[in-house]
C-alpha cells in the first residue's frame, strides 16, 4: 500500500513538473516575442532619429519642404505647455488625493471624486482634446497655446490623485496616531508627516503624468494646433514636437521625414528618462 501511495505521489509530482516547465516556457516565449517588437522599435527608432539629430535640428525653426531646418520652435512649444500644464494640474491633483486620503475616504463625494478620475484616466486624450476646443477655442475663435496648456493638466490631474491617494494610504497609521498623540493639528499632521513620508510616491506621480503628456498629439491638435515659426506666445497658435512629428512624417519630404524621426528620438529619450527616473524614486522609496 506504502509502495503504491509512493508510486501515485510521484506521477503527480512529475505531472506538476511537466505542467510547470511548459507554463514557465511559454511565458518566456510570450515575454520574449513581446521585448523582440519593443527592441525593435527602439533600434529604428535609434538608427532613424541619429541620422537627423545635429546642431541644426536643435537650433532652428521647422522649415518650408525641402529646405534646412530644425525643430527648436516645436521643442520650445513642447515644454512651455508641458511645463505648464504640470504646474497647473499638480496641486489640483494632490490637494485634491489629500482629501480623498486623509479627509472623506468613504463618503459619498469621495466615491463620486473616485468615480470621475477613474473615467478621466481612461478618457482618450482626444475627447478631452474636444472637449476644451469646445470649451476654449470655438468660445474665443482662436487656437492658442493657453488652450493647449488646459488639454495638457486635464491629462495630469487624474494621474496625480491616483497615485497620491494610493502613496497617502500606505503610510503607517502609527505616525499620524503619534502626531496626534502630541497635540498636533490635522493640517501639521497632513504637511509634515503623511505627505513627506509619502513625498517620493507622488514625485513619481508627477513624473509620470509628465512622460504622458510629452507625448499626447491629439489633445494638441485641437487646441494649440501648431506654427511654423517661433513664438513664445500662449495667447497664439504654438509649435509642439507631437503634432510637429504627426505632420512630418505624413509628409513626402525627405527633409520632413527625417526630422520626424529625429524628433521620436527626442520624445522617446525623454520619456524613458522620466520611467527610469520614477522607477529611481519609488525604488529608493521601498
Amino acid at each position: 500500500m506504502s509502495a503504491t501511495l509512493m508510486k501515485v505521489r510521484a506521477a503527480r509530482f512529475a505531472h506538476r513538473k511537466r505542467v510547470n516547465v511548459v507554463a514557465t516556457g511559454m511565458a518566456l516565449v510570450a515575454m520574449s516575442f513581446g521585448l523582440f517588437w519593443l527592441f525593435w522599435i527602439l533600434w529604428e527608432t535609434l538608427v532613424l532619429g541619429l541620422s537627423g539629430i545635429n546642431w541644426t535640428t536643435m537650433s532652428q525653426m521647422t522649415p518650408p519642404p525641402n529646405e534646412v531646418g530644425g525643430l527648436a520652435n516645436a521643442m520650445y512649444g513642447s515644454f512651455l505647455m508641458v511645463i505648464l500644464a504640470t504646474c497647473l494640474g499638480t496641486p489640483i491633483g494632490v490637494m485634491a488625493g489629500i482629501y480623498l486620503a486623509e479627509f472623506n475616504t468613504k463618503g459619498w463625494l469621495a466615491s463620486a471624486t473616485r468615480f470621475v478620475n477613474d473615467i478621466l484616466l481612461s478618457a482618450p486624450s482626444i475627447v478631452i482634446g474636444l472637449f476644451i476646443y469646445a470649451v476654449v477655442v470655438s468660445r474665443f475663435k482662436s487656437f492658442s497655446g493657453y488652450a493647449g496648456v488646459l488639454a495638457l493638466s486635464l491629462i495630469v490631474i487624474p494621474v496625480v490623485i491616483r497615485t497620491t491617494e494610493n502613496m497617502l494610504q500606505l503610510v503607517p497609521s502609527g505616525l499620524r496616531e503619534a502626531a496626534y498623540a502630541l497635540g498636533a493639528p490635522k493640517w501639521k499632521v497632513i504637511l509634515s508627516i503623511t505627505l513627506k513620508a509619502a513625498r517620493a510616491g507622488v514625485i513619481t506621480g508627477v513624473l509620470l503624468a509628465v512622460a504622458r503628456i510629452a507625448g499626447e498629439t491629439a489633445p494638441l491638435m485641437f487646441t494649440a494646433l501648431s506654427n511654423q515659426f517661433w513664438t513664445s506666445s500662449l495667447s497664439e497658435p504654438m509649435a509642439s514636437l507631437p503634432v510637429t512629428i504627426f505632420k512630418y512624417a505624413m509628409s513626402p519630404y525627405e527633409n520632413w521625414q527625417k526630422l520626424a524621426w529625429a524628433g521620436v528620438l527626442i520624445i522617446t529619450v525623454t520619456v524613458l528618462g522620466l520611467n527610469i527616473l520614477a522607477r529611481v524614486l519609488t525604488r529608493s522609496k521601498t
